[in-house]
């Protein structure tokens, strides 16, 4: 294994603790327009931007409802929960690690600039990513499952995306970095059984693990090759 060109992090899930939170806004907001929404449901909706979450859930509702309508019902639901999102274990360590030793690192997240701003206010750790790919980046004209993202995030950076690292955790962030050409890095698994059958075919390129100290251990041990 080599050192990577980049580190490819997403950010619910990876770097903050933001997933359950997401979950709570987007299940609160479809009860309000009678829908309870399943376990698989909210799978689904994981790593994909705000407005194809909200067209999703739309059509899942079967009432004659704009998406528009449904985020601005969600907004204010979201933006209170994101306030209590924590830093994933490790998370900030490796960023730091990285920074340190200027392995180029990018943000390549499905949410929003503003989402971003607020969900890291009380973290200035992730200022240390400069480069950032959001959801409502207008070089994008596909979100995740799509491997836009990933490859938009490669350009910025200058490196071949086929020599980059991506950090995730859901399957729609496993399909778009696998699909990009990255070696991916799958964060708990939760849905791993899903992920494992969307991915046979490449399975060099992914792997499991449970704590991101694993990925720090793996750049320090290559590092220490190098030298």
């Amino acid at each position: 294994m080599h050192r990577p060109a980049a580190c490819l992090f997403d950010l619910d899930g990876v770097l903050l603790d933001t997933e359950n939170l997401h979950s709570q806004a987007w299940s609160k907001a479809a009860e309000i327009y009678g829908k309870k929404l399943s376990r698989k449901q909210l799978i689904l909706l994981k790593g994909r931007r705000r407005f194809d979450c909200a067209q999703l859930i739309v059509n899942w509702i079967e009432k004659p409802i704009k998406v528009e309508d449904f985020l601005k019902t969600h907004k204010p639901i979201s933006n209170e929960l994101m306030k209590k999102g924590k830093a994933m274990p490790g998370a900030e360590s490796l960023v730091r690690w990285c920074f340190t030793h200027k392995l180029p690192m990018a943000l390549v997240t499905s949410s929003t600039t503003s989402s971003v701003t607020l969900k890291s206010s009380s973290h200035s750790w992730l200022k240390l990513i400069k480069c950032r790919v959001h959801g409502d980046d207008p070089s994008l004209r596909e979100g995740k499952p799509s491997p836009e993202p990933f490859l938009l995030a490669a350009n910025k950076l200058l490196v071949n995306p086929k020599n980059c690292w991506a950090l995730e955790d859901s399957d729609s962030g496993t399909k778009a970095a696998l699909g990009a050409g990255c070696k991916v890095w799958v964060l708990n698994a939760m849905s791993k059984k899903i992920i494992k059958k969307n991915t046979e075919q490449l399975p060099r390129k992914l792997f499991h693990i449970q704590h991101l100290n694993e990925i720090l251990e793996e750049l320090v041990k290559l590092e220490r090759e190098v030298q």
